[in-house]
């Protein structure tokens, strides 16, 4: 009978060991394996090679890859955000619109002149001609609009000045406001508003006819709501009565308009805030900030027609259209400068009472001062 045993010293385990004393007794069980077949100390068992281990964190790792891919597009959205108004601050015109000489001294809160000019800046003859607006002239041309806007301590006042109020222009003697312009530009426009208000001007702000055009119609268009039929062949103006939703073209024709209204002036002024109104309030809608091709076009709009003092930085023009926005959004005060007559002369007692207010942030005292049309409420 052959001998199946293993070969080696395994007597001891098989019991006819020559040595008695060393024998083991038989372990129940299979038997051991050999020792040159037992693993290294640190392995685990053969078939437990997983037990007990961690498994793979492929969760986790698709959570953080998504996290990262949603903070980048956080941040290019931030820069995004951020790179578009320096990009539209170099294409805004430079002007030194402040006087050598013969000015207030300052004042609290912050007064902005806003100047709306018949210029064509950033038009095409083709537009100008679309538009209604005529060529330049060769002139530097009028302004059409005049407003102040303070803002301080108090809430945030948007005065109208209509162009026909008749003023001492200095070294012109006395005539309508916006040939202040014509004659010498911002520098005597200011020193002409600041003369005959004692108001200090802080920074001037000029937007031109293309600015206002390009700026609605990025917007999408903005609402009107004229209280009668309105049609003028001068400003190209043709709109029915109602509220409406108006393009830059007739936004811009509404704001020019005047003689379609019996108190032409003081009704225009009126219009001019309306639109002004409806601008801010589309401008700060959410989807302006979450469209980026709207956003852009905004700012494109803007800057290309837009005039400042040379003195003006970023963070005030941020002020001015936070202001603005507070004036026209029901958190401030829009009014005409105060008039005694239909001929738009300033009220001789209540003009100099609301210029004082102003000179001295006390903006919350203005009161009944501030009318719609200038006149004293009846």
């Amino acid at each position: 009978m052959s001998d199946d045993r293993p070969q080696g010293n395994y007597g001891w385990l098989y019991g006819d060991d020559d040595e008695p004393t060393r024998a083991a007794p038989r372990a129940e069980g299979p038997p051991p394996p050999p020792r040159g077949d037992l693993p290294p100390p640190n392995l685990p068992p053969p078939g437990r090679r997983n037990a007990g281990a961690t498994p793979p964190e492929q969760p986790r790792k698709k959570r953080l890859t998504w996290r990262r891919i949603v903070l980048l597009l956080v941040v290019a959205w931030i820069v995004f955000l951020v790179a578009v108004p320096f990009w539209a601050w170099g294409k805004i015109a430079k002007v030194d619109a402040s006087p050598a000489s013969g000015r207030p001294d300052d004042q609290p809160g912050t007064t902005y002149l806003l100047v709306g000019s018949d210029s064509r800046r950033g038009l095409t003859k083709e537009e100008q001609k679309k538009l209604s607006t005529g060529g330049d002239g060769g002139g530097r041309g009028r302004t059409d609009t005049i407003m102040l806007l303070h803002t301080g301590s108090g809430p945030s006042v948007l005065l109208s000045i209509p162009r026909d109020s008749l003023v001492d222009i200095p070294g012109y003697g006395r005539n309508k406001i916006n040939a202040a312009y014509a004659y010498g530009g911002p520098k005597l426009l200011v020193r002409t508003i600041e003369g005959n208000t004692g108001i200090k001007v802080d920074d001037y702000v000029e937007v031109g006819f293309g600015g206002l055009v390009k700026v609605v119609d990025s917007l999408g268009g903005i609402e009107i709501c004229p209280k009668q039929r309105l049609k003028d062949k001068d400003s190209g103006l043709d709109v029915k009565k109602g509220c409406q939703t108006a393009d830059g073209a007739t936004a811009l024709a509404y704001s020019r308009n005047r003689h379609s209204y019996a108190t032409q002036d003081i009704q225009r002024v009126q219009s001019q805030r309306e639109v002004l109104g409806s601008i801010a309030s589309e401008a700060k809608s959410p989807w302006t900030i979450l469209n980026p091709f709207r956003y852009v076009s905004v700012a494109k709009g803007a800057s290309g027609s837009l005039t400042i003092g040379d003195d003006v930085g970023p963070i005030a023009l941020g002020k001015f259209a936070l202001a603005l926005s507070a004036a026209m959004g029901g958190k401030g005060l829009n009014c005409t400068v105060p008039l005694q007559d239909f001929a738009v002369n300033w009220d001789a007692t209540r003009a100099p009472q609301m210029f004082d207010y102003i000179k001295q942030d006390k903006t919350d005292s203005i009161g009944s001062l501030c009318t719609k049309d200038g006149l004293p409420k009846r």
